[in-house]
């Protein structure tokens, strides 16, 4: 009998760890479910636009976004346009050499998950951005138009500022 007893409580604790791990499991289900985030499309928003003003002669600057998914579907930022520049704007990756040199690497897309939020950063992600012939004066107002694989493309405005005075969060 005691054996039988045995095997019983062995076989109980056996099938505890699965379907608690299981309940768990329903109940965070049930909770995304819950709060409407299943299924949901993904919800981009994009602010905090920044452009640095160029050094004199350069061709080429930085422009900055805060970009927000608060849908429950990932997405992904796979390029960006201006209107008012004389070129390509192209995403970039900020890269480390050794010697601590610095140099930007193109990157084709951008992940964007769901929930998520992306800063824009010079140490990160950001822009590279052809300069007008004229240039730019710091407050000139700069459009941009994102385009996500699933959102579309989404408008946003940068604001031209001095390089010393960027606060880029």
């Amino acid at each position: 009998m005691r054996e039988f007893t045995n095997r019983l409580r062995d076989g109980a604790l056996a099938a505890l760890v699965p379907v608690t791990a299981c309940g768990l499991a329903l109940a965070g289900l049930t909770a995304w479910v819950g709060a409407g985030r299943a299924g949901s499309p993904a919800r981009i928003t994009v602010t905090g636009g920044k452009v640095l003003l160029p050094s004199a002669g350069v061709g080429e600057t930085a422009a900055f976004f805060q970009i927000a998914n608060d849908g429950g579907s990932a997405d992904t930022l796979v390029r960006v346009t201006a209107r008012t520049v004389p070129g390509e704007v192209t995403l970039s990756r900020h890269r480390m050499r050794q010697g601590n040199a610095a140099y930007r690497s193109p990157v084709d897309s951008v992940p964007v998950p769901a929930g998520a939020r992306l800063a824009m950063s010079p140490s990160g992600v950001d822009l590279t951005v052809p300069v007008p012939p004229d240039g730019w004066r710091p407050g000139e107002r700069v459009t941009f138009t994102l385009e996500f694989r699933h959102t579309g493309r989404v408008e946003a405005r940068a604001v031209v500022v001095p390089p010393t005075s960027a606060s880029l969060r």
